[in-house]
């Protein structure tokens, strides 16, 4: 009779106590940065704000987002990918190819939302039947762009009769930037234009390795889409800058950091179009309708102060950034 008597009550506190359990299940993102960058955090903020704008945020506790950067790091990356697949977290964000590559080769059922990556057919993790992990979204990007980007160089210094001599570093162990670098030779000669190309695999040898591309004399500096490159980019600037010698870039954000223009993606937008299908996931628990899909903002844009000190016309087309 008294076990009966208190039956009610038990009742309400195993409610009570059911209730809690399932509000204290927000969900939780995994996100994965491969190095610290000034122009990819913009990613992440754009990442966040998406979520935001969808009512997921942090401020209202509806949402966690655990932040990792590996620092450059590749044990460290493996790391931190282990340990978010091993928390089972709800969704892995990754930044940077290193990073999205890593997750694809840890996880086969949390779902990747990839963004600053290439294809996955340019990040090589495509099956023999030519078909991209199922659990890999997000906004990824091609080479093709870089077309429009390189030749924007002749275009703006305007040689007259001589021969453009350019230079650029590229990472060997990164294949988008080694692919990059095989397209921009490949444009280059039927631009006209004399490429010159050294290995930089390791930002702890930029200067060095700038410092003997600036001996062969170029006469602009093409700023690879590399995370190497992302990493070191002050110092190529300001080497580039001392010898006068203009940067141009396939980066918006590296326009923003000092390189005189560019056409290529809006590192905020990306994170953001990534950012806007977690969400989507996130309200439907489904990843249904989605898959990795272009980069949907591109941008011409131009440095005021660096096109100044070059004395460089630029188009009407191109926006300004300071």
């Amino acid at each position: 009779m008294k076990l009966q008597k208190f039956l009610p009550f038990i009742f309400i506190v195993i409610l009570f106590v059911s209730c809690s359990s399932e509000k204290s299940k927000v969900p939780v993102v995994g996100f994965v940065d491969a190095f610290e960058d000034a122009t990819i955090s913009q990613a992440r903020t754009g990442f966040t704000d998406a979520l935001k704008k969808n009512g997921f945020s942090e401020d209202q506790k509806n949402i966690k987002i655990e932040y990792r950067n590996a620092q450059g790091d590749i044990p460290t990356l493996t790391q931190i990918v282990n340990y978010f697949v091993s928390e089972k977290v709800d969704l892995l964000a990754t930044c940077t190819t290193l990073s999205t590559v890593t997750a694809i080769q840890k996880t086969k059922t949390i779902p990747i939302f990839a963004m600053v990556s290439p294809t996955p057919a340019r990040m090589n993790v495509i099956s023999a039947t030519g078909v991209a992990p199922a659990n890999l979204f997000g906004a990824v990007e091609e080479l093709a762009y870089i077309d429009t980007s390189f030749s924007i160089i002749p275009k703006l210094l305007k040689p007259k009769g001589a021969k453009l001599v350019i230079g650029m570093i590229y990472n060997q162990s990164e294949p988008q930037s080694a692919d990059a670098m095989n397209k921009i030779k490949s444009l280059a000669d039927q631009l006209n234009i004399t490429l010159v190309a050294l290995p930089l695999n390791s930002s702890a040898d930029a200067l060095l390795v700038t410092k003997s591309l600036l001996n062969n004399h170029i006469d602009a500096f093409f700023a690879n889409p590399d995370n190497t490159v992302f990493a070191s980019f002050e110092t190529i600037l300001k080497s580039c800058n001392e010898a006068n010698v203009p940067i141009f870039t396939s980066e918006a954000g590296l326009v923003q950091r000092g390189a005189v223009a560019a056409f290529g993606a809006d590192i905020y937008q990306w994170g953001y179009q990534a950012g806007e299908q977690a969400a989507q996931f996130l309200k439907t628990h489904k990843t249904d309708g989605l898959k990795p899909e272009m980069v949907k903002i591109r941008r011409r844009v131009y440095n005021v102060a660096a096109a100044k000190k070059y004395h460089i016309a630029i188009p009407s087309n191109f926006e300004a950034v300071k």
